[in-house]
Formats: structure tokens, C-alpha cells, sequence
């Protein structure tokens, strides 16, 4: 396998990143919705690309000291090649350029593999957030937030 590249996201990448979107989340965001983070002033959004092919993003927002994850995914054809793990050790690198003190997240309280990757690099389960997340059936699922304190 090539080398992953990480690259901040461009409005070029959204359609691979809508891809992996609907190959990730059983409701993906919109073309809308990337198009607006794009020009949000407190995101940063990076890629994982494999030979010049979107594989991976994830999503951040830098709000004083903290950095909020706002959505993370791998495309199912290159899950379990540490792509996910590439994303997150990205994402530190920007967390020292903004001075962060603390990342926080939300995970559905089903997806056993992204708490067991965020534990991995220290996440600690803090709260339960009842029926955040909506299902296509109109069922709710609860969400787990996740967080991390950094020191520099």
C-alpha cells in the first residue's frame, strides 16, 4: 500500500469526501454542510489520500483553547490499514499550532471501534447525551462524549 498522505481539505476533495460519508454514516452530512465548514473560520478539515483518492477526513473545530471533532471517517475499503490513526495523530499536530488544551468528541454509543480508537490514544468516556443522534428509521441512539486533556 502507497503512503497516506494528510493535506488540509479543499472544496475539490468534497465529492470523495461525500463518498466516504455515505459509505460511513448511516445519515451523511451534505454537500452544503462541507461547503459552509469550508469557510467557517473555526474549522480545519484534512484528507486522507491514497494515491491522490480520498480515503479518510475528519473534521475539527478550534474554539479557544479546545478542539471539538466534529466527524471523523474511513471509506470501509481502507478501514483497519491505521488511516483513522493517521487522521487523529494529524489532528494533535494542529492541536499544538493552536495552543489546545483539551479535544472533545461525540460517538455514537454502537460504534465500538471509534471509542476503542480514541481510548487508544487516551479518550476517557465522560457523559452520556440522551437520543442525540437520529437514525434513518427515526430512531434515536445516545452519544458518548469523549474527551481528552492535553499538556504542553
Amino acid at each position: 500500500m502507497e503512503k497516506i498522505k494528510i493535506e488540509k481539505m479543499t472544496l475539490d476533495d468534497i465529492d470523495e469526501v461525500l463518498e466516504v460519508c455515505k459509505n460511513s454514516f448511516p445519515i451523511p452530512w451534505s454537500r452544503k454542510s462541507f461547503e459552509e465548514e469550508m469557510s467557517n473560520m473555526l474549522a480545519t478539515y484534512l484528507v486522507a489520500k491514497l494515491d491522490d483518492k480520498v480515503v479518510g477526513f475528519i473534521g475539527l473545530w478550534f474554539v479557544m483553547d479546545e478542539c471539538h471533532i466534529t466527524n471523523i471517517a474511513v471509506h470501509n475499503e481502507y478501514r483497519n490499514k491505521h488511516i483513522a490513526t493517521e487522521l487523529v495523530n494529524a489532528m494533535f499536530e494542529y492541536c499544538k499550532e493552536h495552543e489546545t488544551s483539551y479535544v472533545l468528541l461525540e460517538v455514537r454509543s454502537s460504534n465500538v471501534a471509534a471509542k476503542e480508537l480514541y481510548k487508544k490514544f487516551g479518550f476517557k468516556e465522560d457523559v452520556v447525551r440522551k437520543d442525540y443522534y437520529k437514525n434513518p428509521d427515526n430512531t434515536r441512539e445516545d452519544a458518548i462524549v469523549m474527551s481528552l486533556e492535553i499538556r504542553n
